[in-house]
């Protein structure tokens, strides 16, 4: 089996060479957004094959069916309201894929040529060259009306306390790079990576940050030797400057994972990181390298209590089968042929035991008194989930 991409392997081998073994979230780092190589960075070529997809390597509720981007369209206009009706209502979207989301959202939205529409403007934050020109393509009805649409790399380019609106992700976090980390005879290492012999080798070394060190000390886990698992400190940077970015408006995150509580429970000793690669998981990143996806499930209560710190309160907590059904999906899936594959694609995103109980939606707002939203009508986590051994 190949290790994959040759360009990135040289510069991955390189750097651990030259300095010695790195810790797992550098590796993560190049292996999925090196500038040139990197498998979210890269240009498709005709050796590649689709990243994100039905016939990709993973595919997102954006590639099931378009009821999660009306239903996002739906709750905007209802946070719009809450807002005072701002001119413009913002709607930032950072990490959007191929685009699918955003267009499902702008479509719901103009399908209406009301005054909210009229007032929206849509953001995408995205540094992939490649994911962008899959954006431009699939949003390409609304780019011929100046300001509606716009694109910036990176949170950096928005000023603080300049949007008013809605800022969401969709699977974004979990594919931010992550350490990880593993208990050895009573004491809590890294994993890091070193080169060896023309492959790619894990060993074990004192954390690499005093932040790290930290988040742990926070956490106050009581693991058993061998536990190992995954901390993602770049998840909490990223929460803490979007709240910065925020002046009156909402946060709405949307991935796969658990409060705290669950996630470092001492029987999940193996972690939750994964790869993926043509439909198929695996737990070996030191392959395929930067031809497969990475991926770890997110720490909702880590995110709820860095945006408590910053001025982002807690609007709600649910999962996407919740969120769904209370901005009216039944109505949605109501016009459509029950024998028809789009309505059995529609169903898919609202499975329990499959994308609507694994997808959580943590909901956060600023600036707004009490707001009673409909997508967090129903409630399957109790008020104080979020709160239990939450770590900042």
């Amino acid at each position: 089996m190949s290790l994959g991409h040759p360009e990135l392997v040289a510069v991955i081998s390189s750097e651990i060479i030259r300095n010695g073994p790195i810790p797992f979230v550098r590796f993560m780092e190049l292996a999925l957004y090196h500038p040139q190589y990197g498998y979210y960075m890269r240009q498709s070529d005709g050796a590649d094959h689709e990243r994100i997809g039905w016939s990709g390597d993973f595919y997102t509720s954006s590639d099931v069916h378009s009821i999660l981007g009306r239903a996002i369209a739906a709750q905007a206009r209802q946070m719009d309201a809450l807002l005072g009706c701002p001119t413009p209502f913002t709607i930032v979207e950072m990490g959007a894929g191929k685009g699918l989301l955003a267009r499902d959202c702008l479509a719901a939205i103009h399908a209406e040529q009301d005054d909210f529409a009229s007032r929206v403007r849509y953001v995408l934050i995205e540094r992939s060259p490649a994911m962008q020109e899959f954006q431009r393509q699939n949003l390409a009805p609304w780019l011929h009306e100046p300001g509606l649409v716009t694109w910036i790399e990176g949170l950096d380019a928005l000023a603080p306390q300049s949007v008013t609106g809605l800022f969401f992700s969709n699977e974004l976090v979990d594919a931010f790079p992550v350490h990880r980390i593993q208990v050895t005879a009573g004491r809590t290492e890294e994993l890091c990576v070193d080169y060896r012999d023309g492959r790619f080798e894990e060993c074990l070394k004192p954390l690499s940050t005093p932040a790290l060190e930290q988040h742990l000390q926070r956490l106050n886990p009581t693991w058993p030797d061998g536990y190992r698992t995954e901390v993602n400190l770049q998840a909490l940077d990223w929460m803490g400057q979007v709240a910065q970015r925020i002046d009156r408006g909402f946060v709405v995150t949307i991935d796969y994972g658990h409060t705290a509580q669950d996630l470092y429970e001492p029987d999940r000793k193996d972690g939750t990181f994964l790869c993926y690669y043509q439909q198929l998981t695996g737990d070996v990143p030191y392959v395929r390298i930067g031809q497969q996806d990475m991926t770890a499930h997110v720490d909702f209560t880590s995110l709820a209590t860095v945006g408590a710190a910053a001025g982002l309160n807690v609007t709600g907590f649910t999962n996407q089968m919740s969120f769904l059904m209370g901005l009216g999906v039944e109505d949605m899936i109501g016009q459509l042929d029950s024998e028809s594959p789009e309505f059995g694609a529609a169903i898919h995103l609202l499975k329990p035991d499959g994308m609507g109980g694994t997808f959580k939606i943590l909901v956060q707002h600023r600036g707004v008194e009490c707001p009673d939203l409909a997508g967090l009508k129903f409630k399957p986590f109790f008020g104080s989930a979020l709160a239990a051994r939450s770590a900042a």
